[in-house]
Parts: C-alpha cells; sequence; structure tokens
C-alpha cells in the first residue's frame, strides 16, 4: 500500500513512517522541509503544495499540526495552534477531494481535548464535545475533513490521548523537571487524563487505515485514564525502577491503585524502562 504522511518529520510521524516501510507498505512524507527524495513540500496555512510530486495515495495520514506543548500560550500561540490544524487539514482533504484518483481512507489527527474537562463522566465516541479553546479547536479541526468525506473518502478522525514515548511526547516534556526535582501535580491531583503509549498508537492508525469499517471519531487511548497525581509519583519514581514496582505498597492514594495506574506505570518502564536498569528487566 501506498501510504501518504503529513507530520511526518514530528514524534508520532518519524516513529510511524519507519513501522510502515517495515510492514513492507511505501511512504511518501508532506513536509514544510523536505529532506529526502521523493518528499512533498507544502504549507498548509498557505495553502500550497507540490502536486506535481505527489504519488497517488491509497491511504493519507495527517498528523501536521503545531506543537502545543512548545512554549507559552499567547495569543499568537494559539492562533497558530488553531490554524495549523483547521486550516491545513482543510486545505489537505480539499486536496484530496480534487485528485483524479483519491486516496480510500483520511487517517486525520484529533485529540481528547474534544471532549473537554468532564471528571469522572465516562466518555466514549458518541459523547458530545466540551467548552475551553481545545475543544473549541478540535471541534473545528475534525469539521475540516469534510471536503474528504464529500468526496466519498473514508475518513477516521483519530482522538489521540497523551503520547507516551522515551524520546518525545508527554515524558519527553515533563521528565526535565522531575529530573531536577521541581515535578509535581497540579492543584488536588485528581484530574483525568487519558494516555496511550506510543508502540500502541502506531498499531491503533494501521488499524484505522486497514478497517474497512471504521469512520467517524476513534478514540486512541489505553482503556483506563489516570489521574495526575499518579501520573507525577510514577514519574518522581520512575528513575528508580524498583521504587516504581514498588508504587502501589508506599501511596496510600485511592486514586493511585486503580489499574489504569498500575497500566500508565508499566507503560513508563516499557518505554523508558531500559535506560534505567539495563535492559528493562522488572527488578526482583
Amino acid at each position: 500500500m501506498h501510504v501518504l504522511v503529513t507530520g511526518a518529520t514530528g514524534f508520532i510521524g518519524s516513529h510511524f513512517v519507519p513501522f510502515l516501510a517495515q510492514r513492507g507498505h511505501t511512504v511518501q512524507r508532506v513536509t514544510r522541509r523536505p529532506s529526502r527524495p521523493g518528499d512533498v513540500a507544502w504549507d498548509p496555512v498557505r495553502g500550497e503544495i507540490d502536486a506535481a510530486s505527489l504519488q497517488p495515495p491509497e491511504a493519507v495520514v495527517h498528523l501536521a499540526g503545531e506543537n502545543i506543548a512548545d512554549g507559552r500560550w499567547t495569543e499568537a500561540k494559539k492562533q497558530r495552534i488553531r490554524d495549523s490544524r483547521v486550516q491545513g487539514t482543510h486545505f489537505l482533504s480539499a486536496t484530496l477531494a480534487g485528485l483524479p484518483h483519491p486516496p480510500r481512507v483520511l487517517v486525520s489527527a484529533s485529540a481528547v481535548g474534544y471532549y473537554g474537562h468532564r471528571g469522572e463522566e465516562v466518555l466514549t465516541e458518541e459523547s458530545g464535545g466540551g467548552t475551553g479553546f481545545l475543544a473549541a479547536v478540535c471541534r473545528q479541526w475534525e469539521a475540516a475533513t469534510q471536503p474528504a468525506v464529500n468526496a466519498g473518502i473514508r475518513t477516521v478522525c483519530l482522538r489521540t490521548g497523551l503520547v507516551l514515548g522515551a524520546d518525545g511526547g508527554v515524558l519527553h516534556t515533563l521528565l526535565p523537571s522531575f529530573k531536577l526535582g521541581l515535578g509535581g501535580p497540579v492543584g488536588s491531583g485528581r484530574q483525568y487524563g487519558s494516555w496511550i503509549a506510543l508502540p500502541d498508537l502506531l498499531h491503533v492508525i494501521l488499524h484505522c487505515i486497514e478497517t474497512e469499517t471504521l469512520a467517524g471519531p476513534v478514540n486512541a487511548v489505553a482503556p483506563t485514564p489516570v489521574t495526575s497525581l499518579p501520573v507525577n509519583v510514577c514519574l518522581r519514581d520512575g528513575f528508580d525502577p524498583a521504587k516504581l514496582y514498588q508504587l502501589k505498597y508506599t501511596v496510600k492514594d485511592p486514586y493511585v491503585l486503580g489499574a489504569g495506574t498500575a497500566a500508565f506505570r508499566d507503560a513508563v518502564l516499557r518505554l523508558a524502562g531500559p535506560q534505567r536498569n539495563g535492559g528493562g528487566e522488572k527488578p526482583n
């Protein structure tokens, strides 16, 4: 299968491209800074793409967007977050819809920020959108895929949680503070967050490409969310795997003892463990 990938040089995309190649698929990267033969140059906000370089794709994975974790959320930053997603997605969708042979499927990134902050409410793909800046951006972001939908392209909006990876994502952002002893919970520590390990996310994206019955929103998260208090405890003790495996015995708080925390803890160890204990084996 020939797959077009935007955001291919970002955290998720830079892992997804070789993931596809290892499985025998051909990949063409769409990027603002082409650096390899076959790369397609584009400027999603200005609505420019080197269409002549496009090889007709069977599938498109759209991951491009301003990094929300990089820098303060000034009004200018928020505008870039919105425009890079909404304008870029609309432009890509319209471009794909206008191809002589449109792709069979578009998997377009979105986020669980769509739901806003809802406390302990159980949320599914059928749940309504929330309030706040990110929820509004997500609604516009998903709506921007409409030109592809109208053209008959099966379109999946992948609502991704916090992505855990050893070289990027939320762990990469938070770990420096914890290494300096500066990390800690915000507020009560009981705010819920949905997450997913990077290797699992790569398989979810491929599943969305290959499963003909999937369309519309898909939540790409681990089965159980976790509150910010155990996240911070996991990161604090994550530099000593023996302590982390003893977490449930040393932290006497009901918000730390759930299945979500255990899964999060294991994901942190699986992703960062080899650098911590010489191979990632569970300590005795």
